[in-house]
């Protein structure tokens, strides 16, 4: 793991241990450095999760992308770093209609061990990401600088729930059976390739920072500042280009504008 080559992709400068503040601090920078984005999914080149392919994406690259890709390289520097990490995987309920049936299990979480406890761990969950490491406290409502979070039991697991303006709103349930490598690589083949999974259809993209939540969903770009009401506005093509390079900080390429036009030409969700 080429740890001076991610502390400058994120803009960390501090110590290099296994301590709970630079759990806490690598949390908060991921997400408001490396932006949460599958357009490879829409482009049909799939997505590889191996070490290097994510290392030379996300890191060398400066592009974004989604939770194998986040989670697997936060995991790779924490272990580095020393801590004890291990994967699982959560059925996302996000967005879900009631009734809406059980999805595949295709979303990674980490818990990290630091200074004696446990800590739920997530730097690739879209416009709700953590920022900030959350105890494993059933129960207790957890506040961090944009929004506050509760993990509440489950059969086999927990679940986590975020708070919004209408209330407490799933975000996804977890196993608490710990995955090993593999596990990670069918639900990421499942994930790109799968004709049903949203990847395949949404233009979609995050980041989070100290600031404000910035999400795009098609040609939808929502900006939802610390302490102040959220704003959306609908872009055309130009825009979208716009605000994935100056906004998200991606290197846009030709071959993305033909996804970004029928972005735009989608009807409203």
């Amino acid at each position: 793991m080429d740890l001076d080559a991610y502390f400058a992709r994120i803009g960390y400068t501090g110590p290099r241990d296994a301590s709970l503040a630079t759990l806490r601090a690598l949390h908060a920078l991921h997400p408001a450095a490396i932006p949460f984005e599958a357009i490879d999914c829409l482009l049909d080149r799939g997505i590889d999760i191996s070490p290097t392919a994510v290392d030379a994406k996300l890191i060398h690259g400066r592009r974004g992308g989604y939770c194998f890709e986040h989670n697997s390289l936060f995991t790779r520097v924490l272990t580095t770093l020393g801590f004890e990490v291990e994967g699982y995987a959560a059925r996302v309920r996000w967005n879900a209609p009631s009734g809406t049936p059980a999805q595949p299990r295709t979303h990674h979480v980490l818990k990290v061990g630091a200074e004696g406890q446990d800590w739920f761990v997530d730097v690739g969950f879209g416009g709700c990401v953590l920022t900030a490491p959350l105890r494993f406290a059933p129960g207790e409502v957890q506040v961090t600088d944009h929004d506050s979070y509760r993990l509440l039991p489950i059969e086999g697991g927990v679940s986590l729930e975020v708070r919004r303006e209408m209330g407490w709103v799933p975000a996804y349930d977890v196993s608490l059976s710990p995955c090993v490598p593999r596990d990670y690589e069918m639900a990421n083949w499942f994930t790109s390739t799968h004709p049903t999974s949203h990847f395949r259809a949404n233009l979609l993209c995050a980041l989070t920072t100290p600031e404000a939540r910035y999400g795009l969903l098609f040609n939808r770009f929502t900006t939802r500042p610390l302490g102040g009401e959220p704003t959306r506005e609908i872009l055309d093509a130009d825009g979208v280009e716009r605000v994935l390079r100056e906004t998200f900080g991606l290197p846009v390429e030709p071959a993305w504008r033909p996804i970004i036009e029928r972005a735009v030409n989608a009807p409203a969700p």
